[in-house]
C-alpha cells in the first residue's frame, strides 16, 4: 500500500466512525468546546502511544494482527492465551463496520422519507457493502474520501447552519466518551494500521515516519467532524453512501487477516457475515452500541497489557527505533500506566451513564 494511502484511509475511517458512534453518545449536534479540547487531549495522551504500539508490533511481526500473535506470544513466552485477543479484534471489525452502517442508516431515516424501515435499508446498505469489500483496497479509500468530502461540502452548504461552540463544565462522563472516540472511534487496537503499514515499516528504521502520518489523518477527522453535522437530506445520503464504502473497507481489511491465517474460507464468511448481520435484528440496536463501546476499548486495553507488561522490553525498543532514550521511556509509561488507568477509568464513566 502506498505511504500516503494508509493515512488517508485513517482520515476516512475515523469520520466515518466517529460519525456513526456520536449520536449514540449524544455528540451529533452538541459542539462543546471544552469537550472537544478534552478529546483532542486523549488523542495525545492515548491514541499516540497505541499507534505506536500497532506500528511497532508490525515491525516486529512483518505480518498482520491475527497472524502475528503466534509469533509474538512465542517470543515473549506468553501464554497462548494472548492470541485470543486478534481473533477478537477480527471479529469486531466486522461487528464495528455493522454498527457504523446501523447507526448512520437510522440518522438517514430521520431525515429523509423512505419507503423501507431502517432496519431493511440496513440490510441493503450491509449486502452493498459485502459486495464492494472484493474492489481493490486503494479505489475503496478513494471512494470512501471522495464520499466523506461530499459530506463535509454538502452538509455545509445545503445543511442547517451547525450551533455555535460553547464552553460547559467537564463532568466525569466525558473523560468516557472522549477516551471512546479517540481509541474505539478511530479504529485502534484492531491492527488496521498495523496491517496497511507493513510495506512502510519495512522501508524505515524509525516507527514514527508510519505513526505520525497516521495520527495526524485522526487528529484531522477529528478537526472535520466539529464542523459537521446531518441536517438535509443530501448530506444524508451522502453520509450514507460514505458508510457503504468504509464498511466494505473494515470487512475487506478483516477478510485479509483471516485469509492470511489460512481460515477455511466458510468459517470466514460465518465470522464476517454473523458480526455484520447481527445488527439487522430489531430493537437490540441501543445494546448493541454500548457491547461496541466497551468491547472497543477492552481490546485496546487487553493490548496495552500485553505490549507494556508482557512483551520484552528489547523487542520494542528495537521496533519503535525511538531518536533517544526518554521518547521511549515516555512512550512505555503510557502504555504501561497511563493507558490502562485511563481505559479503566473510561469503561467506569461509560457504565455509569448506562445505571
Amino acid at each position: 500500500m502506498s505511504r500516503w494511502l494508509s493515512p488517508l484511509m485513517a482520515f476516512c475511517l475515523s469520520f466515518m466512525i466517529i460519525a456513526g458512534l456520536a449520536p449514540s453518545l449524544g455528540l451529533q449536534l452538541d459542539r462543546q468546546l471544552d469537550f472537544w479540547l478534552l478529546w483532542m487531549g486523549t488523542m495525545i495522551l492515548l491514541a499516540l502511544p497505541i499507534i505506536y504500539l500497532e506500528i511497532a508490533l508490525a515491525k516486529r511481526s512483518k505480518t498482520t494482527a491475527l497472524n502475528a500473535l503466534s509469533r509474538l506470544t512465542r517470543d515473549a513466552d506468553a501464554s497462548q492465551r494472548w492470541r485470543l485477543v486478534g481473533w477478537l479484534s477480527v471479529v469486531f471489525t466486522a461487528f464495528l463496520a455493522g454498527g457504523l452502517l446501523s447507526n448512520i442508516a437510522n440518522m438517514t431515516a430521520s431525515y429523509v422519507q423512505l419507503p423501507v424501515q431502517s432496519s431493511v435499508l440496513f440490510v441493503i446498505c450491509a449486502v452493498i457493502a459485502v459486495g464492494l469489500s472484493f474492489i481493490a483496497r486503494p479505489i475503496l479509500v478513494l471512494l470512501t474520501a471522495i464520499g466523506v468530502i461530499a459530506s463535509l461540502i454538502s452538509s455545509h452548504v445545503l445543511g442547517n447552519q451547525v450551533p455555535a461552540w460553547q464552553m460547559t463544565p467537564i463532568e466525569f462522563k466525558e473523560w468516557g466518551n472522549a477516551t471512546i472516540l479517540a481509541l474505539v472511534a478511530s479504529g485502534l487496537g484492531l491492527g488496521l494500521y498495523w496491517q496497511t503499514n507493513l510495506s512502510v515499516t519495512a522501508q524505515h528504521d524509525a516507527a514514527s515516519k508510519a505513526t505520525l502520518p497516521v495520527w495526524i489523518a485522526q487528529l484531522i477527522a477529528v478537526v472535520a467532524f466539529g464542523y459537521f453535522a446531518v441536517s438535509a437530506q443530501v448530506p444524508a445520503y451522502t453520509i450514507l453512501l460514505s458508510a457503504i464504502f468504509a464498511a466494505a473497507l473494515l470487512l475487506q481489511l478483516a477478510k485479509e487477516q483471516l485469509q492470511q491465517r489460512q481460515v477455511a474460507l466458510l468459517i470466514q464468511f460465518v465470522v464476517l457475515l454473523a458480526g455484520l448481520f447481527v445488527w439487522a435484528i430489531p430493537h437490540i440496536t441501543a445494546v448493541l452500541n454500548s457491547v461496541l463501546m466497551l468491547c472497543g476499548l477492552i481490546i485496546c486495553l487487553i493490548y496495552a497489557i500485553f505490549a507494556g507488561w508482557v512483551m520484552k522490553i528489547s523487542h520494542l525498543r528495537k521496533a519503535l527505533n525511538f531518536s533517544g532514550e526518554g521518547f521511549y521511556n515516555l512512550w512505555r509509561i503510557a502504555v504501561r500506566i497511563v493507558l490502562p488507568v485511563s481505559i479503566i477509568l473510561a469503561i467506569v464513566s461509560y457504565l455509569g451513564q448506562l445505571i
